[in-house]
């Protein structure tokens, strides 16, 4: 069942140019964030592990939980 989901959700774009620049944004802001040491601890660790996440989505065109959820922030022109 898991090869299955991979398979379905493989290739698929999800994010919009919009969508991925926000994404970046948070990620730069949640990394500023952490280097001018405004969070620290578990707080940090939890921001830090989402900047990355949101950086990878961004650059992939591709959210996992949009997948989950069927929602795509593209054009019907702009999938592929």
């Amino acid at each position: 069942m898991l090869n299955e989901e991979k398979s379905r959700f493989a290739g698929k774009k999800n994010v919009n140019s919009i969508d991925k620049v926000i994404r970046v944004l948070l990620a730069v802001v949640l990394g500023i964030l952490i280097f001018t040491n405004q969070v620290t601890g578990i707080l940090a660790i939890i921001f830090g592990v989402l900047a990355v996440v949101l950086l990878l989505t961004s650059f992939l065109s591709f959210c996992p939980i949009y997948a989950m959820l069927n929602l795509s922030t593209l054009k019907k022109s702009e999938k592929s």
